[in-house]
């Protein structure tokens, strides 16, 4: 599957539950608004903590991406602790990352809450990073497939205009653990999801759906997975926090 014309990478740093006013401003300042991509070629986003998405906004240059990590799947109200995408959408945020397995399996969010937030997020006009993936159990079960499945078919009735997501697909048995899926596992994975696409949609909707890879990504192994025809960018976690979240939206920036 060899296009003439790329789909458009997309290189999203998940910070999670890091980072300080200082590490915010000198990151963004001093690496972020400074490293040298083709906004042509790759979008780059950031997810900092809610708290510190206004600075990231008013810090970030160019074509840098501010992203909330999670919103809630109502409107505004007594929700106490919740941010609506109506609050991100009047902040100025455009994205949102929706279903990351932290969520799923630390806060209980099933597949049918995810495509609630999913809906929302999407009528509100966000876009969306909508995350999927299965446990080490599932992987070696052989059921990979199956859960994604479940994960994406949860979604079908939420999603009227794939431009605005981007799924990324994250082995929870590779996020934080140092294990990164095989250039050939992650890309069979991969494949797997636009062929879900084509199926359930169309092969023009799957032909141009961004599919990115999660799971220990770092500036050593991006440039391999990069390669995959089905990969079309990342979503970082840890790398993301250091210097080096240059390295790895380079790499993707000359990517062939």
């Amino acid at each position: 599957m060899v296009e003439s014309t790329r789909r458009h990478y997309f290189v999203g740093g998940n910070w999670k539950c890091n980072g300080t006013q200082a590490f915010l401003k000198d990151l963004i300042e001093n690496i972020l608004n400074k490293v040298e991509y083709d906004p042509a070629r790759v979008q780059v986003s950031i997810s900092p903590a809610s708290v510190h998405l206004s600075s990231a906004l008013s810090l970030a240059q160019n074509h840098l991406i501010v992203a909330a990590q999670n919103c809630s799947g109502q409107g505004n109200g007594a929700f106490t602790g919740e941010v609506s995408a109506d609050i991100l959408a009047d902040l100025g945020v455009s994205w949102v990352i929706l279903g990351h397995s932290e969520r799923r399996s630390l806060y209980g969010e099933s597949n049918e809450v995810v495509a609630k937030k999913l809906k929302y997020a999407l009528e509100k006009g966000l876009n969306v990073i909508l995350c999927i993936g299965e446990q080490l159990a599932e992987r070696e079960a052989g059921t990979t497939n199956a859960i994604l499945k479940a994960q994406l078919d949860a979604c079908k009735e939420s999603v009227k205009d794939w431009s605005k997501v981007v799924i990324a697909y994250e082995p929870v048995w590779a996020i934080g653990t140092g294990k990164v899926a095989s250039p050939e596992q992650a890309q069979e994975t991969q494949a797997y999801v636009r062929s879900w696409l084509s199926e359930n949609f169309s092969e023009e909707i799957a032909k141009v759906t961004r599919i990115i890879y999660g799971g220990s990504v770092t500036e050593t192994n991006c440039g391999d997975l990069i390669k995959q025809v089905d990969i079309d960018g990342f979503l970082v976690g840890g790398a993301s926090l250091k210097p080096a979240f240059a390295d790895i939206i380079k790499t993707v920036s000359h990517a062939a």
